[in-house]
């Protein structure tokens, strides 16, 4: 497991103690919906492959409509990652993750995190997406626990992506927080390991994570190439 978590209850809980810090794995799947449905293979399915391949964490993203149906399946996904022990994100939607019980993702364009905080409790594990210096120096400071920085490559998952950032970027903004570090933004299995030697404690991974044609075993395997290639 991590240090700095625990689950109970239906909730994943940041720890109080004494300079006790949340650790993510180094490698941060993401359960994006558009993508799967393009591939042709549902989010439960791939959330299954994904933690039979080893994964630690899993963060389900979903832009469009939160429908019934996509929330059953948040909630199925969540289940799964429970009895595995995996910590389950939910992108964006305060609201839903707090019913769930998950752990939230949430970017420049969602509620502020302190007012994230006030609707997921004091004690739930919130992530945080910035793309320049001046975004992370305010984030340090927020009340939560881990940072998303980028892109640092070119992204295809995103409509209107940030100016990208590099690895030069990636390693000055290092510096400037102790909170755990992902980088997001175009990171593939030739790259990734670029991202750790900056600095990132995560890598998140959405199109290099699916291969093609993208099957359960297949995706399975592309997860264990993924903990290979971070030596976990």
């Amino acid at each position: 497991m991590w240090r700095g978590a625990a689950y109970s209850g239906g909730r994943w809980y940041r720890l109080n103690w004494f300079l006790a810090q949340f650790t993510l794995p180094p490698v941060y799947p993401i359960l994006d919906t558009g993508t799967l449905e393009r591939l042709g293979l549902d989010c439960i399915s791939a959330a299954e492959a994904l933690i039979e391949g080893g994964a630690r964490i899993l963060q389900i993203r979903h832009k469009a409509f939160w429908s019934r149906e996509v929330f059953a399946v948040a909630e199925r996904v969540n289940e799964l990652c429970q009895a595995a022990g995996v910590l389950f994100v939910v992108n964006d939607r305060a609201d839903y993750a707090a019913v769930i019980g998950s752990a939230l993702h949430v970017g420049q364009d969602d509620l502020a995190p302190a007012d994230a905080r006030r609707v997921v409790g004091a004690a739930a594990i919130i992530g945080y997406s910035t793309h320049n210096p001046g975004q992370i120096a305010a984030a340090d400071t927020e009340a939560i626990d881990y940072l998303a920085f980028g892109p640092v490559f070119p992204t295809v998952s995103k409509e209107r992506p940030d100016p990208t950032v590099g690895i030069e970027g990636l390693k000055a903004v290092r510096a400037l927080t102790r909170k755990p570090l992902v980088a997001i933004g175009g990171i593939t299995r030739e790259n990734a390991i670029q991202c750790w030697k900056a600095g990132a404690d995560s890598v998140a991974v959405i199109a290099d994570l699916y291969p093609s044609p993208c099957t359960k075993p297949a995706l399975r395997d592309r997860m264990r190439e993924w903990r290979s290639l971070a030596g976990r």
